[in-house]
């Protein structure tokens, strides 16, 4: 994903993978939350989920920490979804990156990396000719929880290691007659029933079933002080642990097909973070800079949004037009992201715990999210979108509530007919649209109109207060206005919010 950001801004990137071909290994089933609208945003949403219409919040019941959340409650919900496999999320990547010229080497192993005046220097194992010397100007390490780059840079990767419970996950056929197709439910005897997507606690683990469309379903268990088991990992096993979570038989058969299927134990977990995203000319993107206990959170999609975070950012310090603390904000804003997708990760593995005080626990927090309000909260926690970032937007201009926010899809109408920003986004530029009658902020945009992406028109149902915006690359509003006629004051806060984020190139 930065490489393909980076190549998108014009920046030669290389990229290194230690893999020789794709990972058979299945992994994440899906996306979650606003990485769902960054994708559609960069023209990658319609071959990943096979739709050519746009996404759309879910609307049904999504699951926290096996409690249901009715998003159909909400007159907008912030939560977007893409039942997607990784490995065909890796194809798409790897398609774009190397239509757009990302040169990828596989095979190659980091050894060495040292820092100086002038770059960084990597040692590669693996290539055809042996050992070699690389210089780059920059390095980013998103090469996963054991990150070469981040031991190599001394950078600390402190955190907490959970070893009492055992989580196992299964692709699997369950009896045609246990499914209810009205519901997608599975109705297991001696137990009840098991709505789909929505994992069952009980005082001896958590069971959850999800019928994904396409391909077998994949169930999964997590066991508490129970010993790990040797040796592969088997349906029987698997069995044997629903039995001892539900208190009833489930049987299993095999999947159909060649797969890459599901079937894998896990001990324990880790909850870490990067004591630094950024040393010097060295930065860290997701699972590198932060990990949690598997299952309990939006590791992938949070790591996606690392990459567009950083890549806008990058490429214009390479271009010599970003200004002089640009990169640090990638350390800065995505912590802040990173710390609370922990939260969300590390609350719901408290309320997953065995013993009544989180059973009485859950039945308080089950009444709370029937309101609204909590909802919402919540909602927007487990879709990243209650990450705001800080601005520098001077004055009026920074009292705006969209300001800080991700930007919201709206569809404008140029008098070419109607187009959404998320196609307006598909460039990679920084856009400002001026939706006022007079047209000030287009104007306004003067010297700086050949960095920034100018667009004049009306908008179709716009959230009300909303007359311009000045969105950054990665989506996120710098700065905003509600004026049907912006003054002075406001026309300023814009023109310093632009020379901010976007200065003339230095060099």
């Amino acid at each position: 994903m930065l490489a393909c950001e980076l190549a998108l801004c014009g920046t030669r990137p290389l990229l290194l993978e230690r893999r020789t071909g794709p990972g058979a290994e299945a992994r994440a089933d899906g996306l979650a939350g606003q990485v769902v609208q960054v994708l559609d945003r960069r023209g990658l949403y319609t071959p990943l989920s096979g739709s050519a219409a746009p996404p759309q919040p879910a609307r049904s019941a999504f699951s926290f920490a096996g409690l249901p959340l009715d998003l159909s409650l909400l007159p907008a919900g912030p939560l977007y979804t893409l039942a997607v496999p990784q490995r065909r999320v890796e194809e798409v990547l790897e398609e774009r990156a190397l239509r757009a010229g990302v040169e990828i080497r596989r095979g190659h192993e980091l050894t060495g990396l040292a820092q100086d005046n002038g770059g960084v220097v990597l040692e590669v194992a693996g290539g055809p000719a042996g050992p070699a010397t690389l210089r780059a100007r920059y390095v980013v390490g998103a090469d996963g929880a054991d990150s070469a780059v981040r031991t190599l840079s001394g950078i600390g990767f402190p955190g907490v290691a959970r070893d009492r419970s055992v989580s196992r996950q299964a692709h699997a056929v369950v009896p045609c007659a246990w499914m209810d197709p009205a519901t997608g439910g599975l109705t297991v005897p001696g137990y009840g029933e098991v709505p789909p997507f929505l994992p069952q606690r009980t005082e001896r683990g958590s069971f959850g079933y999800a019928p994904l469309p396409g391909r077998p379903a994949l169930l999964t268990t997590t066991e508490w002080e129970q010993p790990a088991g040797e040796g592969p990992m088997t349906l029987a096993e698997m069995r044997a642990s629903i039995r001892r979570v539900l208190g009833a038989d489930l049987p299993l058969g095999p999947p159909p097909g060649d797969g890459p299927h599901v079937l894998r134990r896990l001990s324990g977990g880790d909850t870490r973070r990067a004591e630094r995203m950024r040393q010097g000319q060295v930065f860290l993107a997701g699972d590198a800079a932060h990990v949690h206990a598997p299952g309990a959170g939006p590791g992938l999609s949070t790591a996606l949004l690392d990459a567009v975070n950083l890549g806008w950012k990058l490429a214009a310090e390479l271009r010599g037009a970003a200004g002089p603390a640009l990169l640090d904000t990638y350390a800065t804003e995505r912590t802040a992201a990173a710390r609370r997708a922990l939260t969300y990760a590390q609350a719901q593995a408290a309320l997953a715990a065995p013993g009544g005080e989180v059973t009485a626990l859950r039945e308080l927090l089950g009444e709370l999210l029937g309101d609204r309000d909590a909802i919402q909260r919540v909602a927007a926690l487990a879709a990243g979108a209650d990450v705001r970032y800080a601005m520098s937007t001077p004055g009026r201009g920074a009292g705006h509530p969209l300001v800080g926010g991700f930007a919201p899809d709206l569809t404008l109408d140029g008098g070419a007919g109607p187009v959404r920003l998320a196609e307006l986004a598909r460039s990679g530029r920084p856009l400002l649209l001026d939706l006022t009658e007079d047209g000030s902020p287009s104007r306004t945009a003067g010297a700086w109109r050949e960095r920034v992406q100018v667009v004049r028109a009306g908008a179709l149902g716009k959230p009300s207060g909303v007359t311009a915006l000045l969105v950054r690359p990665d989506g996120f509003v710098a700065w905003a206005s509600g004026w049907p006629e912006p003054y002075g004051e406001e026309l300023a806060a814009l023109r310093h919010t632009a020379h901010h984020w976007f200065p003339p190139p230095a060099r």
